[in-house]
């Protein structure tokens, strides 16, 4: 295969990809169909990259983590005080949209989403935060990514539903996750 050929393949299989998220988000109930519509390419073009709806659900949970890898990355997770870290993986995150979406309605499921149980690099950021002093010691390291979690999805919900701007949300959202954590003084 030329490099030119599987340069569009990759960029055919991205945008179905991306309409998937999108169309899914709006709607679960949607079909391939539909998403081969938004992504602009046919049933069969679609069905040749996914030949079953469940192939393109293994896809979206690939790119989804993918994604939220990027978005750690992203949001320098090493770097500054536990809250500041926090701070910015929520302005990450937030901006990952259909994909939350998917992922609250759970439509897409990652591998590694144990019930109880929180990721050892955000453990290690709260902690961080504990030791540093801008996240209340009181507060277990589930319990903030949990926060962090219904936080995001209320602003999705509320942004949907109140037609806000996104603006607008992400500074509540924001406002909401630094409050909680906050030492009480």
């Amino acid at each position: 295969m030329t490099t030119a050929r599987a340069g569009s393949r990759a960029r055919t299989r991205q945008a179905i990809l991306d309409a998937a998220f999108e169309v899914l988000a709006r709607n679960p109930a949607a079909s391939l169909g539909d998403v081969a519509a938004a992504a602009d390419v046919g049933r069969t073009t679609l069905h040749r990259y996914f030949p079953e709806r469940s192939d393109l659900l293994v896809a979206l949970r690939d790119e989804a983590t993918a994604r939220l890898d990027q978005a750690r990355t992203r949001a320098r997770t090493a770097d500054d005080t536990g809250a500041a870290a926090i701070r910015r993986l929520c302005q990450e995150y937030f901006d990952l949209g259909d994909l939350l979406s998917l992922l609250f309605r759970e439509q897409v499921e990652l591998d590694d989403e144990s019930p109880g149980t929180c990721d050892d690099w955000f453990a290690d950021l709260v902690r961080r935060g504990h030791a540093d002093g801008t996240i209340d010691t009181e507060l277990p390291a589930i319990w903030v990514q949990s926060l962090l979690w219904s936080q995001l999805y209320l602003g999705w919900s509320f942004l949907s539903e109140a037609n806000a701007s996104r603006h607008e949300t992400l500074r509540l959202v924001l406002r909401c996750v630094e409050g909680a954590i906050r030492p009480l003084r």
